[in-house]
């Protein structure tokens, strides 16, 4: 940033406004220290600094760091080492959200699996037993739940549906 920038104010608004936040998740993040706004009597002011700062921390939560990491990460900000031990750290913690991101995409990609086995199954005793209702079956539970009542058991001691509960 150029001088001139590292100067520059923004108000709650305006911040708000470019990171689509509301004025509750500033003064959350300010009442956690991550930023730190000055004031013009009542009026928080936000340095071009708390600005970076809350880029860095949006960008944190979107990837999954706790803001006790993300604050630890921001406070190791030190311009006269050029940033080194700041990056050092963030590089690990980098590093060890990546291999959990990893390991949760597997996660994920088995209950796909378990999920899209399961609707091939249900779609095979539907078409052996009532293929009129394959192609809009959550549409005709949902009527049945509406005349039936909201009772998941009424609908499957309904006669017509008794089938499907085997």
């Amino acid at each position: 940033m150029a001088p001139a920038d590292d100067r520059r104010t923004f108000s709650i608004r305006q911040l708000c406004r470019e990171f689509d936040v509301t004025a509750r998740a500033l003064r959350f993040y300010e009442d956690k220290d991550l930023l730190h706004p000055g004031r013009r009597g009542q009026t928080r002011v936000y340095s071009a600094r708390d600005r970076a700062r809350l880029q860095l921390i949006l960008r944190g939560k979107h990837v999954g760091f706790s803001l006790v990491e993300i604050r630890e990460m921001l406070d190791l900000y030190d311009r006269k080492d050029g940033n080194a031990i700041q990056m050092a750290v963030s590089l690990a913690k980098f590093r060890r959200q990546l291999d959990e991101l990893k390991r949760k995409r597997e996660d994920i990609d088995a209950a796909i699996e378990t999920l899209s086995t399961g609707c091939t199954w249900l779609e095979g005793r539907l078409s052996e037993f009532r293929p009129d209702l394959l192609p809009q079956a959550d549409d005709y539970a949902a009527a049945l739940r509406a005349h039936l009542g909201d009772d998941e058991d009424d609908l499957y001691d309904h006669p017509k549906t008794a089938r499907s509960r085997s």
